[in-house]
């Protein structure tokens, strides 16, 4: 069946995305079948992730159609997009429909994209996991692919300003392994491999890992992260009895100030 709206929406994004020059690299898309259905598993860290996690599939000629909330569907813009695109409306409420929709588009052959956060994480790190993704891989039979993305939160994420310039962005976008889902004679509770595995994309990912960014020390002596203006992990309870004597420790979810030799502070 031809697609008359979602290849023209890939060159748009494709054009969009070589204006703001960003730096994309996909690993692993040989991971993604070239015929047959799977379910699709990626962190999301950004109101743009099912756009790059729609590219990791493109290698392979493949169309992901994606889960997404309903609110989405009935915007003036996104909504006649979304359904020309053939994605699939969730109601948070009445899941039902959804799921049902999902297994058809996922028996007939399709990709079918999850998050399975089921809300984008704004601490940039792996919340905890729905189960409905290893439901439906599990009832379809089909294997689940895990994804991992990072960088594109610096572009348009929840709370946070949106960076439309030429910023040069690095976007990683890792493919993992398929993991076969649990077999039917199973109650599915957790959802299976797909934890483990998107964070086994991001431990093959070249450079440092997400949740070790790389910084550096401003004029300020203040530290600016790789990742944008991200805070560091709080401080567990215990740093307070390991501190020096006479000294402070930090407050949990500060931010951390280290002063680099030779510089001073701007009065």
């Amino acid at each position: 069946m031809a697609e008359l709206v979602y290849r023209p929406v890939i060159g748009a994004a494709r054009t969009m995305f070589k204006a703001l020059d960003l730096k994309i690299d996909t690993q692993g898309s040989e991971h993604i079948p070239k015929t047959g259905g799977a379910v699709l598993v990626s962190n999301h860290i950004s109101y743009l992730d099912f756009i790059f996690t729609g590219l990791g599939a493109l290698p392979q000629k493949r169309l992901v159609r994606f889960m997404a909330k309903e609110s989405v569907f009935r915007h003036k813009v996104s909504g006649p997009l979304m359904r020309g695109m053939k994605h699939i409306p969730v109601d948070r409420k009445q899941g039902e429909e959804a799921y049902a929709h999902a297994l058809r588009s996922l028996r007939s052959g399709e990709i079918v994209g999850v998050f399975p956060e089921a809300t984008i994480s704004q601490s940039f790190t792996l919340k905890s996991f729905k189960s409905g993704a290893a439901r439906l891989a599990q009832e379809a039979g089909v294997p689940l692919i895990p994804m991992a993305l990072w960088g594109t939160q610096r572009i348009w994420t929840k709370g946070r300003p949106r960076n439309f310039k030429r910023s040069h962005i690095p976007v990683t976008i890792r493919v993992g392994e398929p993991v076969e889902a649990p077999p039917t004679s199973t109650r599915v509770r957790s959802p299976g491999g797909c934890g483990s595995g998107c964070r086994s994309c991001w431990r093959r990912r070249s450079g440092p890992t997400p949740y070790a960014p790389r910084t550096r020390v401003t004029r300020g002596g203040c530290r600016r992260t790789s990742a944008g203006r991200l805070r560091p992990p709080p401080r567990p309870a215990s740093s307070a009895d390991t501190a020096p004597a006479g000294r402070t420790p930090p407050q949990r979810g500060a931010w951390t100030v280290i002063r680099a030799p030779g510089l001073s502070r701007r009065r």
